[in-house]
């Protein structure tokens, strides 16, 4: 697709970034490259809201966070979908929808928490009135299965979210918090203040150098798998994309990263960020012969873009708060890798 001249309005912008993919190539809108819709950022007694459109939790396994974030100087509005349960969903579906829905239309709530992930975000998606969060965008927080929102948002309405650890990562007693920890749930706090996050990482002999400039996308990787062909499919074209995942077989990840491959997310990318993925072992099955490391460079061999291996994003300790959507510079050099916020 020819880049073309952007459309630069907020209200033009609102209103072509809801279209879709035919009707956007028809507009004239890249969506490699359309101009990110910032929430504003948090200030004291800002209303932070928690909800769960996807697995079931208890107001006591919440309660860590509800305390750390009050002492950050916010206050917490918890949703009527804690605590309730409908076999493994925080509620039935229409109930997980009528939360986040009320919680995206009050003005008074500035964010909004994912109390924790598994599955059932893409079993509301569709029914999501977007009306009023688009014109009063705030922060959307969670990872994993939150990936649904993250990449939901960013194609439909490029409003920036933030991919990071939810209410069941906060630890109980926060003074015997690993330093690890620590750091990547201050991220959060941070990132919601307008802070740049700095992200340390060890580098990999298995990293391609470079550098590299665009907004930064992703999730988890399955989930974004899941999206393909969907009205929440990701854009990936002229973007950094990072992607994590956990208890899938080496064979499963290779074929997921096939997919994007043939499915030409990998083709136009900017650059590319694997973070944490926890293999799950089969007994059953003969040892698939590759590496993830070695996975990843096959199916991207005929491209010319850096790449990080071993970021600290996923379902781990190691999980920093991303900013979705907002520009990014990853530089990949032999001692050292950065990614910062521009």
């Amino acid at each position: 697709m020819k880049r073309k001249q952007f459309i630069t309005s907020a209200a033009s912008l609102l209103a072509a970034s809801a279209l879709p993919a035919a009707e956007i190539k028809a507009a004239g809108i890249s969506p490699e490259s359309a101009n990110v819709i910032r929430p504003p950022y948090l200030k004291k007694d800002d209303i932070i809201g928690i909800t769960a459109p996807a697995g079931y939790i208890t107001l006591e396994e919440i309660t860590p966070a509800v305390q750390l974030m009050e002492s950050w100087g916010y206050k917490i509005r918890v949703g009527d979908t804690i605590g309730k349960k409908d076999f493994t969903f925080a509620g039935t579906d229409e109930e997980r929808l009528a939360d986040l829905q009320k919680m995206l239309d009050d003005p008074k709530v500035k964010a909004i928490m994912c109390a924790r992930g598994g599955y059932g975000s893409v079993r509301i998606i569709d029914k999501i009135n977007w009306n009023r969060f688009r014109a009063r965008p705030k922060w959307i927080i969670g990872f994993s299965d939150i990936t649904v929102l993250h990449a939901h948002i960013n194609r439909n309405f490029g409003i920036a979210t933030l991919h990071s650890k939810m209410c069941n990562s906060f630890p109980d007693d926060w003074s015997k918090a690993e330093p690890i920890q620590v750091e990547t749930i201050e991220s959060i706090h941070k990132a919601l203040n307008g802070e740049k996050v700095h992200y340390p990482v060890t580098p990999n002999p298995n990293n391609r150098y470079g550098n590299a400039e665009g907004p930064l996308v992703g999730g988890n990787l399955k989930t974004l798998e899941t999206l393909a062909c969907s009205p929440s499919d990701l854009y990936t074209g002229g973007k950094i994309l990072f992607v994590e995942d956990t208890g899938e077989y080496m064979y499963s990840i290779d074929r997921m990263f096939w997919s994007l491959k043939r499915s030409g997310k990998l083709s136009k990318l900017k650059g590319l960020i694997i973070g944490g993925f926890k293999v799950k072992s089969d007994p059953d099955t003969e040892d698939f012969g590759q590496a993830l490391e070695q996975i990843v460079l096959e199916k991207i061999k005929n491209f010319r873009y850096p790449v990080c291996f071993d970021f600290p994003v996923g379902h781990q300790k190691n999980n920093f708060a991303l900013k979705c959507g907002m520009k990014h510079r990853l530089q990949v050099k032999p001692d050292s890798v950065s990614l910062k916020e521009l």
